[in-house]
């Protein structure tokens, strides 16, 4: 008698596709954690150093000399970074398609990008902006579209500045950081490099569109790249000038301070820290240190920060408490709407929200809508109709 054949183990059905090994995932996940927490303590740590030996009283003495023409410049400088940095969102507009005024575009970028730099990107960059775009009445993908290009106008124009000006002029670090010039020369060119490949992509690409978690990315056309280039590296030369402008009386050529401010960018990006508070100037301390005194350097900053962040923040939180007042005002349903779906939850835990029937604001049940207890099990389901008692 042969023996009966051995059970298999059930598989995958067909045409499944194989998970994939979480393994490999979670371990670069901790890489990336404990590179982010060893760069994190290593810029704390000379954060640290450098304000034990500023000079505090020089720093008031430094800021109490700047003269009001000086500051007037600067925040006319700020406007006009803010400005261009406004037309992100006008170039989104032709590549999303969308029909916003470009006034209301503007002054939702400005407002969006005050609190990007002092509250940090989730808030500003991706957070107010899904809120205030969706409510001018534009869906998710839009939206998407709009804040991906945005970002990628920011980064592209700071991949050819930031490669252009470490290719072409190196940092002029401080003698105790021994580094090879022909490294940051390097990196330098390879950032030029994936810039000009993006632009030639724009140009010549056959396939112009790619799908990410739903989402289609499509490159935009060779003059809207440019446009991209254009506008981003004007920002990023504005906000330089800005601190070179506060930094004159110690005599620091702008290269250095344009590539200062690049590398702090960067710095304050993989902090993750609002506002890089710390950030910048540490970095700007520990670069130029041997090129101007720490205590008008730390000045210099904290007229840029009063100048390029608190001051429009400011204006950007007056223009957003209006805005949220005047949606208020038009839209009272939606407030009532919340109030009930709240009384709702609260008078019934174990109800699931959907049973409720929708009600305008004025009290009459919408068209079309059950009547109550219809559906629901209530009295009106268990008392059968009079017509159906005198048959029984």
């Amino acid at each position: 008698m042969s023996a009966p054949p051995a059970a298999r183990e059930p598989g995958p059905p067909a045409g499944a596709t194989p998970a994939r090994p979480a393994g490999g995932r979670a371990a670069w996940r901790w890489a990336k954690r404990i590179a982010t927490l060893a760069f994190f303590a290593l810029l704390a740590g000379l954060l640290w150093n450098q304000a034990r030996s500023i000079e505090w009283a020089e720093v008031r003495e430094a800021l109490a000399g700047y003269r009001l023409a000086t500051l007037a410049l600067a925040a006319a400088l700020a406007a006009a970074s803010y400005t261009v940095y406004s037309c992100y969102d006008l170039l989104s507009r032709h590549y999303s398609g969308h029909l916003l005024p470009t006034r209301q575009v503007m002054g939702l970028t400005f407002v969006c990008y005050a609190f990007n730099l002092n509250l940090g990107s989730l808030v500003g960059g991706l957070a107010l902006r899904y809120r205030l775009y969706s409510r001018l009445g534009l869906d998710t993908p839009t939206i998407t579209r709009i804040v991906s290009f945005s970002m990628a106008t920011n980064w592209l124009g700071y991949l050819l500045l930031a490669g252009a000006a470490f290719a072409l002029q190196p940092p002029d670090l401080p003698p105790p950081w021994r580094l090879d010039p022909g490294g940051l020369r390097g990196l330098g060119g390879a950032m030029v490099v994936a810039g000009l490949a993006y632009l030639a992509a724009c140009a010549f690409a056959r396939r112009r569109s790619w799908t990410l978690r739903g989402h289609v990315f499509a490159l935009p056309p060779l003059p809207l790249a440019l446009a991209q280039v254009g506008v981003s590296m004007l920002n990023w030369l504005l906000m330089a000038t800005i601190v070179w402008l506060l930094l004159q009386q110690q005599r620091v050529p702008y290269p250095s301070v344009l590539t200062t401010l690049l590398v702090a960018a960067v710095a304050g990006v993989i902090t993750h820290v609002p506002a890089g508070l710390g950030v910048l100037e540490a970095v700007f301390v520990a670069l130029l240190s041997h090129r101007a005194p720490a205590a008008p350097l730390v000045a210099a900053l904290l007229a840029y920060r009063a100048v390029y962040y608190l001051a429009p923040l400011a204006l950007a939180a007056l223009a957003y408490l209006r805005a949220e007042l005047r949606w208020r005002r038009t839209h009272p349903e939606e407030r009532h709407a919340r109030h009930r779906a709240g009384l709702l939850r609260a008078t019934a835990p174990g109800r699931p929200a959907a049973a409720a029937s929708p009600r305008p604001a004025d009290g009459r049940r919408a068209e079309g809508a059950p009547a109550p207890g219809a559906a629901t099990g209530g009295p009106a389901s268990r008392e059968a109709p009079p017509r159906d008692r005198r048959r029984a």
